[in-house]
């Protein structure tokens, strides 16, 4: 049977631009930042994160960045809201007997 082709998530163009942000990185000469700035990049993840950033600045074909879950965004924004409404009482240490 014949499989049926898959859509591309990446284009070829952007595969080039994160290979050559590897080679930066192998060589050692790879900087991350705005200008490079932000000094040595020490990754491999790191090396395709910015190859592919670049690949979205040049309005390349590539995937959207994963953003971060709602539920657990919600379930945190719960707990403040319930610390928020209790009351919290003033522990004041008292001195323990003056016996010694």
């Amino acid at each position: 049977m014949a499989r049926k082709a898959k859509k591309r998530r990446y284009s070829r163009s952007a595969g080039s631009d994160v290979e050559r942000e590897m080679r930066r990185y192998k060589k050692g000469t790879a900087k991350s930042g705005p200008g490079g700035r932000g000094g040595r990049v020490k990754s491999r993840k790191q090396a395709i994160a910015i190859g592919l950033s670049e690949a979205r600045a040049k309005g390349k074909k590539v995937p959207k960045k994963a953003s971060k879950r709602k539920t657990s965004k919600n379930k945190t924004s719960k707990k403040k809201a319930a610390k928020k409404t209790t009351k919290k009482t003033k522990n004041t240490s008292k001195r323990k007997s003056s016996k010694r």
